[in-house]
């Protein structure tokens, strides 16, 4: 299963584990990062190379300074910060941006960054790039929300650096009846993830997601479950989104196989869609 796909529509699987009696015996996911990291962390090469042709093709001049809205555990921030960049990350998730301070010392690395909220957030100075790639985009549920966030990261960049904005997009005859299981392993720790749609809306624009994770190691077992509402986009609603905001021109369309060689264009058949925004002027 491509683990970046959520949701894809494609399985139709109602087999869940059972429920256990209490709640209480479930954490939330966003508060183990690690387990969050080590499930995503396959693609990060792909995406990491996939970033650096787009800053060679889309950008003038050269690209140093790197803005991820929403970085979570922050594998693309530590990444990006072993490849030498200046980085700024920004989470709403304390737990993930402690995870995330530990790691990169660990590595001795550095970036910067700071709990926000990633619709208003004021940084000093301007980003030559910017990256949002895993669906963080459709947490903002509302069109103002999605509408601010754009404008806020435009207001960020530097006349012609660019945002790559990915999320995924429904088609028309998409099936409401979606779970997406996948596996995840790092030495003695499995990880394993049922991510399943137990609610669709299109006329509200909204489906409710709930994930449970368990991770399990010779010394405990960790399970954890999530609730939390994702907007739904068409392609004509997105585009209409993006169009919205006059700083951001669509530069480059691409898929979630990160191939800067095969880009795509804007139709239904485009479900894992990968935007190079970038922002209109001229200029370094």
């Amino acid at each position: 299963m491509h683990a970046r796909r959520i949701i894809g529509y494609a399985i139709r699987d109602r087999k869940m584990p059972k429920s256990p009696s209490r709640e209480q015996e479930f954490a939330n996911w966003y508060d183990y990062p690690q387990y969050f990291d080590m499930v995503f962390r396959d693609e990060t090469a792909a995406e990491v190379a996939f970033f650096r042709d787009t800053f060679g093709r889309y950008v003038e001049g050269p690209v140093r300074r790197l803005l991820e809205p929403g970085c979570g555990s922050g594998r693309l921030v530590t990444a990006m910060a072993a490849g030498g960049f200046d980085v700024h990350g920004i989470d709403l998730s304390r737990p993930a941006l402690d995870y995330l301070r530990r790691k990169l010392r660990r590595r001795g690395l550095t970036a910067t960054l700071d709990c926000a909220d990633i619709t208003r957030f004021e940084l000093a100075g301007r980003f030559d790039a910017a990256f949002c790639t895993f669906n963080t985009f459709r947490h903002l549920v509302t069109e103002a929300a999605a509408v601010a966030h754009l404008e806020c990261v435009a207001a960020h960049l530097r006349p012609g650096g660019i945002y790559l904005l990915g999320l995924h997009v429904i088609p028309p005859d998409a099936d409401p009846d979606c779970t997406e299981r996948w596996r995840a392993g790092h030495g003695q720790t499995k990880v394993h993830v049922t991510l399943r749609v137990t609610d669709f809306n299109r006329r509200r624009r909204l489906e409710q997601i709930e994930v449970v994770l368990t991770a399990k190691s010779p010394v405990k077992t960790v399970r954890c479950r999530s609730r939390f509402p994702l907007r739904l986009y068409t392609m004509s609603q997105l585009l209409r989104t993006l169009a919205s905001v006059p700083a951001f021109e669509i530069a480059g369309i691409f898929d979630f196989d990160y191939d800067i060689d095969s880009p795509r264009i804007a139709d239904d058949d485009l479900v894992d869609a990968l935007f190079v925004l970038r922002k209109v002027g001229a200029g370094v």
